[in-house]
């Protein structure tokens, strides 16, 4: 994966490419039910969700991410980017900062992390994404 010139690395926590299930709910209850989407990374800071459908920028969720242990990790997450997809360059999505976290959960995603062999920026987890 390439760095665009110009754009500074911000993240704290090293991003994996791993492939999970994620429930989203808006915060706060603002719509019924929840939608099914895919990671494409994941990291202990936040995500990359695989999605067609595009919150806003700023918007606050709940999600919801099994992992294969049969725990699941619960986080309340901030869109901080948007993505148009870009043909077979990259998927249309959305960048998630993790803003609420128990530390519990934290150490839990980290080794389910690890445990899947996900290597920073290669392939990992049971699925692929979408193409």
């Amino acid at each position: 994966m390439s760095k665009r010139p110009g754009r500074r690395e911000m993240r704290r926590f090293d991003r994996r490419r791993a492939v999970f299930p994620v429930t989203v709910r808006t915060a706060g209850g603002k719509t019924e039910g929840a939608i099914h989407l895919d990671s494409a990374d994941l990291s202990e800071g936040g995500a990359f969700l695989c999605s067609e459908l595009l919150f806003e920028i700023g918007d606050t969720l709940d999600l919801a991410i099994p992992i294969p242990a049969g725990h699941q990790i619960k986080a309340t997450g901030r869109v901080v980017r948007v993505s148009q997809s870009r043909g077979r360059e990259s998927a249309p999505g959305m960048g998630i900062e993790f803003i609420q976290l128990s530390l519990a959960d934290r150490r839990t995603l980290a080794a389910a992390l690890a445990a899947a062999g996900a290597d920073p920026k290669q392939g990992s987890g049971k699925r692929e994404p979408p193409p």
